[in-house]
């Protein structure tokens, strides 16, 4: 295995992120690099509105999809005390058919699955590993049902709507308030005091709008619903606090910590979209690629490596680490045009790590800095 990479310094990647921004005219982003389990530095650049008010290290963005990682990383918790088992069915911590539950705001038409058994296959494993069978939301449907496109459990396909299930099940099934659960376990824990699964009127200050494909601008919306597939806000600071708490296990068992970034599942698409794509032949499938638990798992020349990313109209967000020297970058950007950077931008710091962008990002054309 070869030697680790030198870590740039702070001037270093400030210039290549200048760059960067130039190049996919993305108007801000934030980044942050630890290595050995702690924050070395986090940095930030551009703009957080119109106004032109910088975009800084504590400002208020999206954590749109990271969101899983930190209810992943919260869910295992509760299987270390024993209060959940991931291969036990949801069935038996429900007190009646999941079915049967009216709609409540927030959560799935369960009613949808009345006529399909296979529900009761379901496991917290099996949705934190997207593998219910869902599309990523029924709103997706061509008539907004939810249905289960595959047996549980056979099969990787993006599903922000397990997700949801799970928090359901934790709900009803546990009694528990996952708001106040993910603050406690995971916010408080770590120190993120500028973090919460819902909107928060301090966080108006120092908030960050963000820019579509397009360059137009558009205001942050206030989150009023905890949704652990992606209601979470943060800001830079905090996401490298849970990196850095996430890559070093604390408040888990080591054997939960190396759950999270197990290879649960292969994952057989050609890409992440659309979810409901259909599987490669075994031997075009990529190598050493599977699901973990809220992250994606993968195998390169430094190691086992895992990452999650965040995406919306507005918001461009990836985490990458490599388990090896518990290295990890985070970056947020109010500017989704600064997607095609990623590749590049996490190579600077971390070298080479075989993380699958192809997958990640499909047909994308990255930037390549030469």
């Amino acid at each position: 295995m070869p030697a680790m990479a030198r870590l740039p310094s702070a001037a270093e990647l400030d210039a290549e992120v200048a760059a960067a921004m130039q190049a996919t005219e993305a108007r801000g982003l934030a980044i942050a690099v630890i290595d050995k389990g702690r924050v070395q530095y986090t940095r930030s650049y551009g703009e957080r509105n119109t106004a032109g008010q910088p975009l800084q290290t504590d400002t208020i963005m999206y954590g749109a999809s990271l969101t899983k990682a930190a209810f992943a990383y919260m869910v295992m918790q509760l299987v270390d005390e024993g209060r959940l088992d991931l291969d036990r069915p949801i069935a038996e911590y429900l007190d009646r058919p999941l079915p049967s539950y009216p709609d409540e705001e927030g959560y799935g038409p369960w009613r949808d699955l009345a006529d399909d058994q296979r529900w009761r296959l379901l496991t917290p494993r099996i949705l934190l590993t997207h593998s219910a069978g869902f599309a990523n939301f029924a709103f997706l449907e061509p008539d907004g049902k939810l249905r289960m496109h595959f047996d549980p459990g056979t099969r990787y396909a993006y599903s922000g709507e397990g997700l949801i299930l799970l928090q359901f099940v934790l709900h009803r099934g546990l009694g528990l308030d996952v708001g106040a659960e993910m603050q406690r376990r995971v916010f408080d824990r770590l120190g993120m005091t500028r973090t919460s699964m819902t909107w928060r009127a301090d966080f108006a200050d120092n908030l960050a709008d963000g820019w579509d494909i397009g360059g137009t601008p558009q205001p942050h919306d206030e989150r009023s619903r905890v949704r652990a597939a992606g209601s979470m806000d943060t800001s830079l600071d905090d996401i490298a606090r849970l990196a850095a708490g996430y890559v070093r296990g604390d408040g888990l068992s080591a054997k939960a910590r190396a759950e999270l970034v197990r290879a649960q599942l292969p994952i057989t698409s050609l890409s992440q979209f659309p979810s409901l794509q259909p599987e490669l032949a075994p031997k075009q499938r990529h190598k050493h690629l599977a699901s973990g638990l809220g992250v994606i798992r993968f195998q390169g020349p430094q190691g086992i490596g895992f990452m999650k990313g965040g995406h919306n109209d507005i918001t461009a967000n990836t985490w990458v680490c490599v388990e090896r020297g518990q290295r990890c970058v985070v970056i947020l950007a109010n500017d989704v045009r600064a997607e095609p950077a990623f590749p590049r931008l996490v190579a600077f710091v971390l070298g080479n790590t075989n993380a699958p962008w192809r997958w990640e990002y499909g047909t994308m054309t990255f930037w390549k800095h030469e």
